[in-house]
């Protein structure tokens, strides 16, 4: 289980990287292409540091992939670090539903 696999500073960095509104909307770009910070920095109404440290937390959550081009940095979404969120969150879906079963079990019995 990924669950199992993961340590509780990893899932940290999961969750608060996509705890945020800019973050997930970066996260929805990056993932279907690759943007510069710059370019990044210019959909948002914050200053280009802010958007650079949004980029970190999803760097540091191996969410993203930053790469140097000439002056640019380039970021792309990270296959295997969405891949490895899919797969925490189906597994999580499967803990919910089951406890729901059982729930409905035992209401069924009284």
């Amino acid at each position: 289980m990924v669950v199992d696999q993961l340590s509780d500073a990893e899932l940290d960095r999961l969750f608060q990287a996509f705890a945020d509104t800019t973050r997930r909307d970066i996260m929805r770009r990056v993932a279907v292409g690759e943007y510069s910070v710059t370019g990044l920095a210019a959909l948002y109404a914050m200053s280009f540091a802010a958007v650079q440290k949004h980029v970190a937390v999803l760097e540091r959550a191996s969410l993203v992939t930053k790469e140097k081009r000439g002056r640019e940095q380039i970021v792309r979404g990270n296959h295997d670090g969405l891949e490895k969120v899919r797969r925490l969150l189906d597994e999580y879906e499967v803990i919910w539903r089951q406890r729901v079963a059982r729930i409905a079990d035992i209401l069924a019995e009284e």
